[in-house]
């Protein structure tokens, strides 16, 4: 691939659009100019690429005409107002926030999953949530084989998940609990340090959060299969980085935990770290800053005729937003699917 694109990150200065910076140098980029854009108030302050560093750009919605590809990574409702403005430009966006993962125009893609999904695009690609992301990475392949009927997930998720302002609550807390200070909570109802919030987004209608219902219909749209049913239970735990999942699967077929991590070993984006007698399981610890969603603890589910459990570890912020995107991107240029065919689709 020649070095000829233009990319810009959306949201360059927050933890993810570092992370995205980050990975876009380390994993080579065909990127001839790499530009870096935030809100008003971070226009002109720096961040760092590669061994030098970006000045970073006011966004406004005239700044995407001569770019190829833009990776979102703003929150919801820049994303909303800005994306549309960047596809009737004619560049391609990689979305990471949750505005446009359930829009009908947008594929929402695991490169490792559903990568054909691309070739539909209208301007605007969809990363799925960090949860969904490393949990259909490491089911997928056991869906090809022997289907999976349903899902039940518990997650235990990093305060990364929140952003900076997560991180610095935990750190802000922790020492307010060793100095005997009563913890302050700004970004959580509670608090974090030593304790577990099973809480993450807004509560529901049908009192599940939308953090829960994301990972249900998020599994649904990348698998393009309604049949599959799913639920799930998301809980915040005082842990910076790396978010760890119990997952159990009734499958259409029996397959054995040895089938399972023979065939998980095989799996692109996949690790398989289960040896019970070594004491070896995946945790957030061994998962920060690698690429791999670490899969262990494959155990075959004892109360029904074919079912499986699985614990699932990755870092969110490269796996579960920053890797993804990139990933995204690459296959765009590999499968020669940039430009936007109709730039009025948002519009």
């Amino acid at each position: 691939m020649s070095k000829s694109l233009t990319v810009a990150v959306v949201g360059a200065t927050g933890a993810v659009g570092r992370e995205m910076l980050k990975t876009l140098h380390e994993r080579n980029f065909p990127a001839a100019e790499v530009r870096a854009f935030a809100s008003a108030r971070s226009a002109g302050s720096k961040v760092p690429y590669g061994s030098g560093e970006l000045v970073v750009q006011e966004l406004k919605e005239d700044v995407f005409d001569g770019i190829d590809i833009a990776i979102f990574s703003a929150g919801g409702s820049t994303s909303q107002r800005f994306a549309p403005h960047a596809a009737h430009a004619g560049c391609v966006v990689v979305d990471n926030s949750a505005a446009w993962r359930m829009d009908e125009r947008c594929p929402l893609v695991v490169p490792e999953v559903n990568p054909q999904a691309l070739a539909d695009h209208n301007g605007i690609i969809a990363n799925p949530n960090c949860s969904t992301i490393q949990m259909i990475v490491a089911l997928k392949p056991i869906y090809d084989a022997v289907g999976i009927k349903r899902i039940v997930v518990s997650t235990y998720q990093a305060v990364s998940g929140t952003g900076q302002k997560g991180i610095e609550e935990l750190e802000r807390q922790t020492r307010d609990v060793f100095n005997l200070r009563d913890p302050e909570c700004k970004t959580y109802p509670y608090q974090i340090a030593f304790n577990i919030l099973p809480h993450i987004d807004v509560f529901l209608d049908n009192d599940y959060t939308k953090e829960e219902m994301k990972m249900v219909n998020e599994t649904k749209k990348i698998l393009g299969d309604d049949s599959v049913r799913v639920t799930a239970t998301c809980a915040r735990v005082p842990v910076f980085y790396g978010h760890a999942e119990s997952v159990n699967v009734e499958t259409g077929k029996k397959m054995t935990a040895k089938e399972c991590r023979v065939l998980l070993s095989q799996a692109p984006g996949v690790k398989v770290f289960d040896n019970p007698r070594e004491k070896l399981y995946p945790m957030p610890l061994y998962a920060a800053g690698t690429d791999e969603a670490f899969v262990g603890r494959i155990r075959e589910d004892e109360s029904i005729e074919n079912g499986l459990n699985l614990w699932i570890v990755a870092d969110n912020i490269r796996k579960g937003a920053a890797l993804n995107a990139v990933q995204i991107a690459e296959e765009l240029v590999r499968r020669d699917l940039l430009g936007v065919k109709d730039r009025n689709v948002f519009m």
